[in-house]
């Protein structure tokens, strides 16, 4: 018989018409039956296959040379198939989703065309589980130096009786273990455990488990899966130091840096502390740095740092003390009971310095001169019972080897008037027509105001509010007492002067009632009586008294 390819059929076909050959009527009848196939069967995938637990399978059973095939399916031991079958005219699946243990078998697929003809073909299926990468479990809240429990967990293994398990630490192996004798049957979680002593040195290191699965004529992968995990061990605090930049020792207004480091797992809780003076503690702030822009002198003392992990319950503390030095500043100088005091209050000047080393401190009273007036090498002067002369500015001198600073303050005593005078110019006796000029000066604080009065038939009226009185083209009328009053909110001080204008001739008992007095108006009677004296003996003497010399003699 002769079968002919399609490629000889159409170059027939070519050659013929070129050639025009006569068509052969046999020759077409052999063709066609080439043509036809034959029956014949083939499973995909092919005749092993090697499936993951859980995943998809599907099996195809395929047939050609057959118009209406019928298919069946059993495995080898007649066990249940685990799986769906479905036709579809020339072709048959059986489905497998998800792939199982159970499904562990040979597969038959028979095909069978009519009723004579009748072919089958096996396909072995081998299954596994290796689905994902170890789990590592540490024991928590780790402590340096003690035991650590690592866990290996090998999800879903199948077979299991292939599986081996590796903890390493870094390259090194800690621990090995196979399950070559177990029986399992079933998917399982395999477990591996294995303690060991942790030291500071094993922190940050990498613990990795290593499991693998090789199955002997089994080609799948990975057959080795790998997972880490780093050593993060709770410790300390331990090795805690206070670092101070630029150093412990500065000086005033140099920017102080002071940082708190320590070794901690889980990191630190970190608070600063500072001692004072009297012997409390000052809560600063709550953080590894602690910064100061501009140190000034009390910034010195002791500062703690105190560093606490809460997980593992500890403390530690350091500790740096600071010292600020510098030129002496002066923080208070002050008066009590105050700046502006009455005469006869006590009153205290003090002033304080800050230095390191501490300053040598001197109160004292401002003057050009050398007689410097109250003066004290301490903190403090004492007044009692002030004075008026005590009033002035008072200064603090603060000196130490790095500079002296000072201070000034002004201590203002306030009194009654007093020391009242009166000034005539140019005398007391004066001819008709000329000026004169009447000063009045007075002291106290405040300054005292002055005013003039003029006696007239025993009262007296005030003709001028100044310190200083003019008469101009003066005339007998003139003539008289004039009186001076000082006066200010604590009191006042009086003081007379009688003016004489001169013209006549004057009898003796006239003149005795001329003479010019100075005198306050409460103590007047005395000097008056002992010059009226001592003029009636002159007059009785030389018969004659020359009153411009009386005056010159009482000035």
């Amino acid at each position: 018989m002769y079968f002919m390819t399609e490629e000889q059929e159409e170059g027939g076909k070519k050659g013929r018409n070129d050639l025009h050959f006569p068509i052969v009527k046999d020759l077409q009848v052999h063709w066609r039956r080439a043509a036809v196939k034959a029956f014949e069967m083939e499973i995909t995938p092919a005749k092993r296959i090697v499936a993951q637990i859980g995943e998809t399978l599907i099996l195809t059973c395929n047939t050609t040379g057959c118009a209406s095939p019928s298919f069946s399916w059993r495995t080898q031991m007649d066990n249940p198939l685990g799986g769906t079958v479905n036709y579809d005219r020339t072709y048959s699946t059986l489905t497998m989703d998800p792939v199982s243990v159970v499904n562990s078998h040979d597969y038959l697929c028979t095909v069978f065309c009519g009723e004579k003809e009748k072919k089958e073909k096996s396909i072995k299926v081998e299954l596994y589980s290796f689905p994902s990468d170890p789990v590592i479990e540490i024991s928590p809240s780790l402590v340096a130096g003690g035991l650590v429990n690592i866990t290996c967990k090998i999800p879903d293994v199948y077979p299991s009786d292939h599986l081996e398990v590796f903890i390493k630490k870094e390259e090194h192996v800690l621990h090995e273990e196979n399950f070559f004798e177990d029986d399992s049957t079933d998917v399982e979680t395999k477990t591996v455990t294995y303690l060991f002593n942790l030291t500071t040195e094993d922190i940050g290191k990498e613990i990795t488990c290593v499991a693998k699965l090789p199955i002997d004529n089994m080609d799948f992968e990975p057959q080795e899966r790998v997972t880490s995990q780093t050593l993060h061990a709770n410790f300390g605090p331990q090795n805690t130091i206070i670092t101070a930049s630029p150093s412990h020792l500065l000086m005033e207004g140099d920017p102080l840096k002071l940082t708190c480091v320590t070794e901690s797992n889980p990191p630190a809780q970190i608070v600063w502390r500072k001692h004072l003076a009297d012997e409390s503690i000052q809560h600063l702030i709550e953080n590894n740095v602690l910064s100061i822009p501009h140190a000034h002198f009390t910034d010195s003392g002791l500062y703690v740092c105190e560093v606490i992990n809460p997980v593992t319950n500890k403390t530690e503390k350091a500790t740096v003390d600071i010292v600020i030095q510098g030129a002496p500043n002066i923080t208070e100088l002050s008066i009590e009971p105050s700046t502006t005091v009455q005469e006869g209050e006590n009153v205290s000047i003090q002033c304080s310095a800050e230095s390191n080393p501490p300053p040598k401190i001197i109160v004292r009273r401002k003057s050009d001169s050398a007689e410097m007036g109250p003066y004290s090498e301490g903190r403090i002067i004492l007044l009692p019972s002030v004075m008026f002369l005590n009033g002035g500015d008072y200064e603090c001198v603060a000196e130490n080897k790095f500079g002296k600073t000072k201070s000034e303050i002004t201590l203002n005593v306030e009194y009654r008037p007093r020391n009242t005078m009166i000034s005539v110019s140019p005398a007391t006796a004066v001819k008709e027509g000329e000026t004169v000029m009447l000063r009045c000066t007075s002291s106290g604080n405040p300054a005292p105001v002055i005013s003039w009065k003029k006696k007239v038939t025993g009262e007296s009226e005030k003709i001028f509010k100044d310190a200083t009185l003019t008469i101009q083209n003066i005339k007998s009328q003139d003539l008289g007492l004039y009186e001076c009053e000082a006066y200010n909110k604590f009191g006042k001080e009086e003081r007379v002067v009688k003016l004489l204008v001169q013209g006549r001739p004057e009898s003796p008992d006239q003149m005795i009632q001329l003479v010019i007095g100075f005198s306050a108006v409460t103590a007047i009677a005395v000097p008056t009586v002992a010059i009226l004296i001592y003029v009636s003996r002159k007059a009785k003497i030389n018969g004659s008294y020359s009153l411009v010399k009386a005056l010159r003699l009482k000035v």
